[in-house]
């Protein structure tokens, strides 16, 4: 799959336009999608200098992009006036979701086992199974 990543807030706290700590198991999660042979683009609002912090920053860690702020890594910027700046990307991991940011956890299982939130929410629900009341002789047995 073609996943877009936003930096901030996503990767590392929102600390904007500094660097924030890098958020639990982003890097790892991330290594561990590309190893996987997902490609991963940085989609983020930083351009310039801060936008290359950011790409040093993963780089430092181990982790290289697919492509940055683009789909694909020949896309020459203000060639493609004419097409939307929306990624075209099978799924995007941002801090900005409706619901906000699960943990990294979770993000790897919804994408290893292509998962919707719904989907992801229903097999949560099949898995608890609530404790059954005692009834009234058991309480008073104490079982």
């Amino acid at each position: 799959m073609i996943i877009a990543v936003d930096f901030d807030g996503t990767i590392v706290e929102h600390k904007y336009p500094s660097i924030g700590r890098e958020i639990p198991f982003a890097i790892e999660t991330l290594k561990k999608l590309q190893a996987e042979r997902h490609k991963l683009i940085l989609w983020s609002v930083r351009e310039g200098r801060l936008l290359d912090e950011a790409v040093q920053f993963c780089r430092e860690r181990g982790l290289e992009f697919y492509a940055i702020n683009r789909d694909y890594p020949e896309e020459e910027k203000g060639q493609n006036n004419h097409y939307s700046r929306k990624l075209k990307a099978d799924v995007f991991i941002d801090d900005r979701n409706l619901g906000g940011l699960p943990d990294w956890e979770t993000i790897y299982e919804m994408v290893r086992n292509k998962l919707s939130y719904e989907d992801l929410m229903r097999k949560y629900e099949q898995e608890y199974e609530p404790e059954k009341p005692k009834g009234f002789f058991a309480r008073l047995m104490g079982k």
